[in-house]
């Protein structure tokens, strides 16, 4: 392990770094790791301290839906007792810290940007709650998880229903008594819902398009199968519409002790009730979409699709897996459903278990398409010197991720290299500091 580096907080007021990197959470560190590794005089900063997202925007209960063996940060592999399981949210924690620790990063925390923008000289020049400072070049690492996004339907809801977001909750017994609906089917969605059934709550779920996959099939984690057919690493280059990929919500699966899957018709044959997608709110009357059995049918058919792969891949590798057989619906939903009345139904509280949005208003710079998506090529941008990090699907399935956000960090910290080499090669043929600009196309 590397030991820590002599570290003091960073000047920020009045200082110039040749690079910044906004956002100190695994992203943010690990391209300090690769910078520092080439020698690049850099700040990290970090509006909070290390760890916070996992730290506070995490349920009690929460852990990791890829195994521990996939936590490789640049020079910190996971080296704990237990590969095969999932850190819950404590460890996921420490694990960030103990990363920071391990190489010492020029870390400024509880110091917010608050605006970045371009300068006619070609310096960046960022506000910052500490001061302004500048820079040559700029990393945002603050990932695409900024505000949550609820839907105006919440605004309609009785004043008396408790409403939180998925970030904001923690706990069963946090919630007031009664009956709680959950919006919602991605991950989060899906392991509140079961986090609830489980301390003994009656749970109602609406359910969205999300899909699903089996933690394990054949003798094995299906995340180990996709990492050894090469799923992770396959590049949203490959795909013929890649903002359709970006958009893709995550299959829905659990770590919870030990890993299992979550199976929605299991919940509802155990007496949580599904509905389809939320549609309307009249007074206490809720108005739900027919397609929960779609819903469930096109999940299933996900899961099943994995298998599929899976199969053919130990087939034509010949490789021992054990058979197994496949997945058998446990329960099948009669007629839908379309209207719930919160106070008949005892309804006292909804998660809205529906996503985020991403909140780049600080960004003074042209760098955004129509729907304000970054617009860059492995988190190289068009603007000369501004680079991405952290993004999902930056340039792989496993981008964004413990897994894969370390080798998009060691791709950035090179290119950000290479043009710091081609400005001093041009600084001295002219005499004159030259531009940074791309080495590398912009898609």
């Amino acid at each position: 392990m590397e030991t820590a580096a002599e570290t003091s907080t960073p000047r920020i007021a009045g200082a110039h770094y040749p690079v910044a990197v906004v956002g100190g959470g695994q992203a943010g560190l690990s391209v300090s790791h690769c910078l520092g590794r080439r020698g690049i005089e850099h700040v990290v900063i970090e509006a909070r301290r290390v760890g916070h997202e996992w730290r506070e925007r995490r349920w009690d209960s929460f852990c990791l839906v890829t195994p521990n063996w996939q936590c490789d940060l640049p020079g910190f592999p996971y080296r704990g007792p237990d590969p095969d399981g999932f850190m819950v949210r404590e460890e996921i924690v420490r694990y960030l810290e103990d990363y920071a620790a391990s190489f010492g990063p020029p870390l400024a925390e509880g110091v917010r940007v608050t605006r970045l923008r371009r300068a006619p000289s070609g310096t960046f020049e960022l506000a910052t709650t500490a001061g302004d400072l500048t820079a040559d070049q700029v990393v945002v690492a603050t990932g695409p998880y900024h505000a949550a996004a609820v839907p105006r339907l919440a605004e309609r809801l009785p004043a008396g229903i408790t409403q939180i977001h998925s970030s904001r909750y923690r706990r069963p017994a946090r919630l007031p008594e009664g009956e709680v609906l959950v919006i919602g089917t991605g991950q989060s969605g899906c392991q509140i819902a079961e986090d609830l059934h489980l301390a003994g709550r009656r749970v109602h779920l609406a359910v969205g398009s999300a899909p699903r996959v089996a933690r394990f099939y054949r003798g094995r984690d299906c995340v180990a199968w996709l990492h050894d057919m090469g799923h992770y690493a396959r590049s949203i280059d490959e795909f013929g519409d890649a903002d359709a990929v970006r958009l893709r919500a995550n299959h829905y699966v659990t770590g919870r002790d030990g890993g299992r899957d979550i199976d929605l018709r299991a919940f509802a044959r155990d007496g949580m009730r599904l509905y389809g997608r939320l549609t309307g709110v009249t007074g206490t009357a809720l108005e739900f979409a027919a397609d929960l059995k779609d819903n469930l049918d096109r999940a299933d058919a996900v899961a099943e699709g994995i298998k599929d792969a899976i199969d053919a891949y130990i087939a034509a590798r010949g490789v021992g897996a054990p058979a197994e057989p496949r997945y058998v619906p446990v329960w099948e939903p009669g007629e839908p459903v379309r209207a719930l009345d919160l106070a008949a139904a005892g309804i006292t509280s909804v998660v809205w278990a529906t996503g985020f949005t991403r909140d780049h208003r600080w960004i003074e710079i042209p760098a955004f398409d129509g729907r304000g998506y970054p617009m860059h090529w492995r988190g190289v941008t068009n603007c000369p010197g501004l680079y991405f990090l952290g993004l999902p699907w930056q340039h792989t399935w496993g981008s964004g991720r413990f897994e894969a956000v370390g080798r998009d960090a060691e791709f950035l910290a090179g290119h950000i290299e290479a043009s710091r080499r081609l400005a001093d090669v041009c600084g001295a043929l002219t005499g004159a500091p030259a531009e940074l600009s791309p080495a590398l196309p912009v898609g």
